[in-house]
């Protein structure tokens, strides 16, 4: 790919991504959304979030080798987090506990 297909194909992408996200702000401004589009729009970063954990989690490479035990650390401690998480809410906490759960999984030798 040359300089200038890739100048156009970078210009091309930027218009859009500008564009979807300044459209939308200038058409609702000062305009009252209602409960159920705030509730829908305040699920974007849960999802963007779990698609890219998601991607961490789901270790095809793993399973297609043979090797469950790997594919089913992060599982694991992702479920942990899940307990830990419903229990106290704590960003904080979730994050420490996945990291232990982690390393602590991750150093079984099976």
């Amino acid at each position: 790919m040359s300089f200038s297909e890739f100048l156009l194909l970078y210009v091309i992408l930027m218009t859009t991504m500008v564009l979807s996200r300044t459209v939308p702000l200038f058409a609702l401004r000062g305009r009252e959304l209602s409960p159920r589009l705030v509730a829908i729009l305040d699920l974007i970063p849960v999802a963007a979030f779990a698609a890219l954990v998601a991607n961490d989690l789901m270790q095809p490479e793993a399973w297609a080798t043979g090797n469950v035990w790997q594919a089913l650390v992060p599982l694991i401690a992702a479920g942990g987090v899940v307990v830990v998480a419903r229990k106290t809410g704590s960003l904080i906490g979730c994050a420490v506990a996945g990291l232990v759960f982690y390393v602590v999984l991750g150093a079984i030798p099976l």
